[in-house]
């Protein structure tokens, strides 16, 4: 295509020509021609806004997330909210660091195991059950599983029953170790035997008895077993200083001692132990049936009836003779002492009753007339 030339107002364009074309373009340029130029669209504008107010928002959340651990495609918890952490035995920091991560606790995992890196802490990360708050920082965090679990308590009274343990225990450790759980772990003493010898002669009967009344500490990732062991140990510890050597000159096993213990527990308070002891042994040396009331309520669950008194069952001792499968409940040392050191006295019956001021008397017969001239 030839070049083209650019076009005057004129082809031979004179100095009027010239003059006129100048003026021409003075108007022009002074002439308002708004109303003719074509509309601009807004589109490209506000989607520059836009993006850049996008770009901003990506800048603050991911600076926010830096701050509190970590980038985290969901919401952290916030400070009213809590997660439970759980650490196995030999779980390691990248692991923890994911299961804080899904917990909402931190952003990432690598927030948290670049910080038990920088920490040193990797080889002192403590296995257990963790309760943790939201907002709590990573270094916080190491800090925790560092020190492990937080130690709690429960206390055992004395003549509590295997059924009362374990309700207790679910009761502290909030379902943690539920109750069936620890019934379950100590329903059959044989799998302890080895480890305890005093428990040879229980052979598969359940613990009931041995687990001794005390306050035990435990954390959030105790088992039952572990529960179950610290009260032998318990036992071991406590009744190491007795002397058997009465009970045994009776006939009686250690495990006859405890289960005579478990009704004395029941039986008795700290004033009487002794000699509710002594009532027991004159009656099992005379081959009379114990007939004590806390054997039927161990069974029936409740303050025994004169029906319930009449029941045959293996803990009714008005039925059967001698001493019952099991121990009643877990009696206290004091209890124990008085079946290892009982008074000598000449009682076979007593009872016991508030009297007007609310007191509670004991009463103790050499017969039966004069036990049902006083019970009167």
């Amino acid at each position: 295509m030839p070049f083209r030339k650019n076009a005057t107002y004129s082809q031979r364009p004179s100095h009027a020509a010239r003059a006129a074309h100048a003026k021409g373009e003075r108007m022009f340029r002074n002439y308002d021609t708004t109303a003719i130029q074509p509309k601009r669209n807004p589109v490209p504008a506000v989607a520059a806004l836009i993006a850049v107010v996008a770009v901003l928002a990506v800048v603050v959340y991911l600076a926010a997330s830096f701050v509190t651990g970590g980038f985290s495609g969901s919401k952290l918890l916030t400070e009213s909210e809590t997660a439970t952490i759980v650490v196995a035995e030999g779980e390691g920091a990248q692991a923890i660091g994911q299961s804080l991560t899904d917990a909402h606790l931190i952003g990432s995992a690598s927030a948290f195991t670049d910080r038990v890196g920088a920490l040193n802490a990797a080889s002192s990360l403590k296995p257990g059950t963790y309760e943790i708050a939201g907002g709590t920082s990573v270094d916080d965090i190491v800090n925790l599983l560092v020190a492990g679990p937080k130690e709690t308590t429960f206390t055992i009274p004395e003549g509590s029953t295997l059924k009362n343990t374990a309700d207790i225990i679910e009761d502290s450790t909030g379902g943690v170790v539920t109750a069936a759980d620890f019934v379950k772990a100590a329903s059959d003493a044989g799998v302890y035997a080895a480890d305890y010898p005093f428990l040879k002669d229980a052979g598969g009967k359940s613990l009931e008895g041995f687990l001794f009344p005390k306050t035990y500490a435990y954390t959030a990732s105790s088992a039952a077993d572990s529960l179950v062991r610290a009260m032998l140990d318990q036992f071991e510890a406590e009744t190491a200083n007795l002397n058997l050597s009465y009970p045994q000159s009776k006939g009686l096993s250690v495990y006859d001692a405890l289960k005579l213990a478990s009704i004395v527990e029941k039986e008795s308070d700290a004033d009487h132990r002794a000699t509710v002891a002594s009532v027991f042994y004159n009656r099992l040396e005379k081959g009379m049936r114990l007939q004590s009331d806390a054997t039927v309520a161990y069974f029936v669950g409740h303050d025994p009836t004169a029906a319930d008194v009449a029941t045959a069952d293996p803990y009714n001792t008005y039925t059967i003779d001698g001493l019952m499968p099991t121990p009643i409940c877990a009696p206290g040392i004091e209890s124990l002492a008085a079946v290892c050191a009982p008074e000598e006295t000449p009682y076979l019956y007593f009872y016991f009753a508030k009297d007007a001021s609310g007191v509670m008397q004991y009463h103790f017969s050499e017969t039966y007339e004069q036990h049902e001239a006083t019970y009167a």
